[in-house]
């Protein structure tokens, strides 16, 4: 199985999304899995789709670091983020990675006037830090839209099978004892 962990948090050393990615990491190594890390601060990954490239990818013609980053997707067989929840949604980073990555042709296509997603077999899992506590985002119905949004509206559309979301809160200091145990089920048991 191989594994691919997409970082984005510009602490990559002492913030708790650094410990949830060191743990993520360990604990797929433990299981053989070989993985790779792409940290999206430490590439310097330019998250900007030029107009040049957007037209250029509707002709097939992609730069050469993005199709870098599409044979890791292409060739993985889980996926997982690890972000901070920013404003309701991605950071910045992550967010125009996705937008180059995920392009025409390559996460989807046009079949019959429809979009068709490409990626099926993938699975994906996130791993996603939060300000407030989680019970606060349903009562107020963000889950629901956060799962619309970066859920449906994306890795499904592109036709990867969602395994899971987990929402860390910074609030909860309970989570340092129980996050271990937690990421080890998770890993062990990837397609569940």
């Amino acid at each position: 199985m191989k594994h691919l962990i997409i970082f984005a948090h510009p602490d990559s050393e002492k913030s708790f999304n650094a410990a949830i990615l060191q743990k993520v990491v360990a604990t797929s190594q433990k299981h053989g899995i070989d993985t790779q890390v792409r940290d999206l601060y430490r590439l310097g990954f330019n998250p900007i789709l030029s107009a040049e490239e957007l037209v250029g990818s509707k002709n097939a013609e992609v730069p050469e670091d993005i199709k870098q980053e599409q044979q890791l997707i292409d060739s993985a067989d889980l996926i997982t983020l690890i972000y901070p929840l920013w404003w309701m949604g991605y950071p910045a980073i992550l967010k125009g990675y996705l937008d180059r990555i995920l392009s025409h042709g390559f996460a989807y296509k046009t079949e019959n006037g429809k979009s068709v997603g490409l990626l099926f077999g993938k699975k994906m899992q996130q791993f996603i830090t939060i300000g407030n506590k989680e019970e606060k985002y349903q009562a107020l119905g963000f889950d629901q839209s956060l799962r619309d949004c970066l859920v449906d509206g994306l890795f499904n559309f592109c036709g990867m099978f969602y395994k899971y979301q987990l929402n860390l809160s910074g609030l909860l200091c309970h989570l340092k004892l129980v996050f271990p145990y937690l990421v080890s089920v998770w890993m062990i048991c990837p397609w569940v």
